[in-house]
């Protein structure tokens, strides 16, 4: 069954990972219990259809819990009052830093973008306007795949050779990191350096894409680096933010990176923060959306002042994100009381859309998982996509007769003559021979009268279905932009099939307004944000009086959708087995109690216990625990023993690594004593067990664990309701909830898999099996 399972994984080095230390695959209660339903699961056909039913036991959960033991407290009792006021400054540089970083990454990828764009187009245009004359169009086609296929190629090898985790947007991995699952290799350094230049060639390479959906995963990646004051990635320390390297605090930092990302994307501050609460932080404090709003903020200014010295307007910062709908004016855009019901329409078109999207998507993700799983296969399948792009695109051109007059006032960046009279283009071009960002803009801002219908009505279907193609490749790019693209087509077209059957009246006249409800109906449709989003459109077009239609079109698009299939996100974490924990437990769990919900029986360990022990539990593959409760004594007829603690496998692993035994403190008095430093130090990739070496006589000695473990972990009855259970694992994102007896003994540990194992689906509530993938 592993051999289907790497193909599923969002970084297909998962079998690396664990080698290099970072994962421990499985959580406590894999044992007895588990084994006849995993044991079903092998007679199976080699080939699962698809992977949605199955919970991979390859990723992990953070620890947004602090671990509460002596080192922690004695460290927190001795800082100061004015300790503590510099450790709340350096929260507020380290979201400064973030902000200004991303915004240095969103103004690099947008100048490359436009001039290596802008260098394609010129010599694209340039050839096809040579042989419009003499004959021998083809050549131009030719030319045009051509150099859309290199740039593809290039994009699609860095990604699918170097690092396959930064493919597609990053928002799902985003999303399940925020929800408190540590994907493999999400937010290492290599990861952002290839998302960016993969970004940059498939915008350049004229995908269907857009570079906006990677800025919120680049922003993320930011964040996990800067917070840590280090890189494990170089090799480089650099003593400063020590304090933050445990995952309370990196979680934190990357919800403001996420943020922030959003914010340089669509100079959206406050849509960035709500982003950041709608999909991923279970914790929320109001300091931390205060300062997250601050890196939005500097990030979006930093990206203002360095796009407006490389315009030579320097100071003017006016132009906020990397997609700019333009400034839309009262006048144009005023609508009125009975137009509402148009729009509600329009979102429930959207929603249709939408669906019909994810549906095509989630299938062809299906096939992309069974048979193009070989690296070289996807890039192939990339440099198909990109010729047969601009093959489409060159025919739709080719075979339109939409010519309009160059007005003196025409935005066009590249207007091709190709069949026109002088001083006329071709209508189709502007929307295909151009970067997605500015077919966007002129389907909202072009005059009324300047596409015509069929022109439009072709230009959505064709979109439409690159779009879906091209959204799960193995490149770096976002699917925000192409679907505002497709709805802002569709959009416009509404808008000019009203105004034709309704009598010339001026309120009908401009199409722009219906091209931006499109837009928004559509990618509401399609990735089902709702509160954000509405923030994010608002924001984009630096205009409030559409507040009211764009929030009640992506209701709309959203409730329609939701009830045909999940939003285009929710199906790719599916399809990765992810153990993602939503807002609520199932509706219909009530029944459902931690006795019957968790893993049992537990691997616990003795206050006082013996190194071979721990060693042997630590190296054991068959359970691969992350957590184990401290106990006042094991028994050795398996009753089950009173809790006093709880410690981790990586507290272990220091432990060891750093011989912290009984007897060697007796026989040693100078022997440094351990401290949080050590453990930080370790953070975030602990040596694997294998790694360290334990003599024979030293498995004979003790090991103390009473002021490494937690005391005070947090602890249920075994009675509780699974909802209780869920709110309190899923609002202090916990790791391990250990569930106990009226007399305080272990019973059993509840962990994330247990907890994401029950969902509703479509029979009532249902549970999936775990695989170990």
């Amino acid at each position: 069954m592993a051999n289907i399972t790497t193909k599923v994984s969002w970084s297909s080095r998962a079998d690396e990972s664990v080698t290099a230390g970072e994962g421990t695959p499985l959580l406590n209660g894999t044992e007895q219990p588990r084994h006849s339903r995993q044991d079903s699961l092998r007679g199976r056909p080699k080939e699962i259809p698809h992977n949605e039913k199955l919970l991979s036991l390859k990723f992990e959960s953070l620890d947004y819990d602090n671990i509460e033991n002596q080192l922690f407290l004695e460290e927190e009792r001795r800082m100061s009052h004015m300790g503590f006021r510099c450790l709340e400054i350096s929260r507020w540089v380290v979201c400064g830093l973030i902000g200004f970083l991303t915004g240095l990454i969103a103004c690099f990828i947008d100048i490359v973008v436009e001039e290596m764009a802008g260098i394609k187009y010129q010599v694209v245009k340039e050839n096809i306007e040579k042989f419009t004359d003499v004959g021998g169009l083809s050549i131009s086609l030719i030319l045009w795949a051509i150099l859309n296929s290199a740039f593809v190629m290039v994009g699609a090898i860095i990604v699918a050779f170097f690092e396959p985790i930064a493919a597609g947007s990053g928002i799902p991995q985003i999303k399940c990191y925020l929800n408190g699952v540590k994907v493999p290799r999400v937010v290492r350094l290599k990861t952002l350096v290839v998302k960016v230049c993969g970004v940059i060639c498939s915008v350049v390479g004229g995908l269907a894409v857009g570079k906006e959906g990677p800025m919120i995963h680049s922003g993320a990646v930011v964040a996990a680096g800067v917070s840590q004051g280090r890189s494990t990635s170089l090799k480089r320390d650099f003593k400063i933010f020590e304090y933050f390297r445990r995952d309370t605090e990196k979680r934190d930092f990357v919800s403001a990176g996420a943020a922030a990302g959003v914010s340089a994307a669509f100079g959206a501050p406050v849509g960035g923060v709500l982003f950041s609460l709608e999909e991923g932080a279970s914790f929320w404090n109001q300091m931390l959306t205060w300062r997250i709003f601050f890196a939005s903020m500097v990030s979006t200014f930093t990206l203002n002042f360095f796009l407006s010295i490389y315009h030579n307007k320097t100071g003017d910062l006016s132009s906020p994100g990397l997609i700019n709908f333009g400034r839309f004016e009262s006048d144009s855009v005023a609508y009125n009381l009975y137009e509402i019901p148009l729009f509600i329409a329009m979102g429930a078109i959207g929603g249709l859309l939408g669906a019909l999207f994810n549906v095509l998507n989630y299938w062809l993700t299906i096939f992309r998982i069974r048979y193009v799983h070989r690296p070289c296969l996807q890039v192939m399948e990339a440099m198909l996509v990109a010729a047969v792009t601009a093959t489409v695109s060159f025919t739709m051109i080719y075979f339109s007769n939409d010519c309009q007059p160059l007005g003196p006032e025409h935005n066009e960046e590249y207007p091709l003559q190709l069949f026109c009279a002088d001083g006329e283009y071709n209508a189709m071009a502007t929307a295909f021979f151009n970067t997605p960002e500015r077919s966007v803009r002129s389907l909202l801002h072009n005059q009324p009268g300047s596409y015509n219908p069929l022109t439009l009505s072709l230009f959505t279907l064709t979109y439409f279905f690159l779009a879906c193609w091209t959204y799960g490749l193995s490149v770096s790019a976002g699917v925000f932009i192409p679907s505002l693209l497709i709805g802002a087509a569709w959009g416009r077209l509404f808008g000019i099939l009203l105004a034709s059957i309704t009598p010339t009246d001026s309120i009908w006249a401009d199409p722009g307004k219906y091209a931006l409800i499109g837009a928004a109906a559509q990618l509401g449709g399609i990735v089902r944000m709702t509160l954000s989003l509405t923030v994010i459109m608002v924001e984009a077009t630096g205009n409030v009086t559409y507040g009211l239609p764009i929030m009640l079109v992506l209701m709309t698009a959203k409730i329609v959708g939701d009830y045909i299939v999940e939003g285009l996100y929710d199906i790719h974490i599916k399809l990765q087995s992810v153990p993602f924990l939503h807002w609520e437990a199932p509706a219909t769990s009530h029944w459902l109690t931690a006795r019957e919900v968790m893993s049992s029986p537990v691997t616990c360990l003795n206050r006082i216990e013996k190194v071979g022990t721990v060693v042997d539990i630590l190296s054991s593959t068959a359970t691969n625990h992350n957590g184990f409760p401290v106990v006042v004594q094991v028994t050795d007829n398996d009753e089950p023993a009173k809790l006093c603690g709880l410690i981790l496998r990586s507290q272990l692993i220091v432990l060891l690594k750093h011989k912290v035994f009984v007897e060697l403190a007796r026989s040693r008095l100078t022997q440094r004593k351990l401290q949080l430093k050590d453990f930080r130090d370790a953070y975030p990739r602990f040596p694997p067990i294998q790694s360290i070496h334990v003599s024979q006589d030293e498995r004979e000695c003790m090991m103390d664990l009473t002021e490494f473990m937690n005391p005070t972990p947090y602890t249920v009855p075994q009675e509780t309701s699974l909802p209780r259970v869920f709110k309190l694992f899923r609002a202090l994102g916990l790791r391990h909830l250990v569930v106990v007896d009226d007399e305080n003994r272990v019973v059993g540990l509840v962990t994330r898999k247990d907890l994401a194992r029950y969902h509703i689906g479509k029979h009532g509530l249902e549970e999936l099996q775990l695989a170990q993938t």
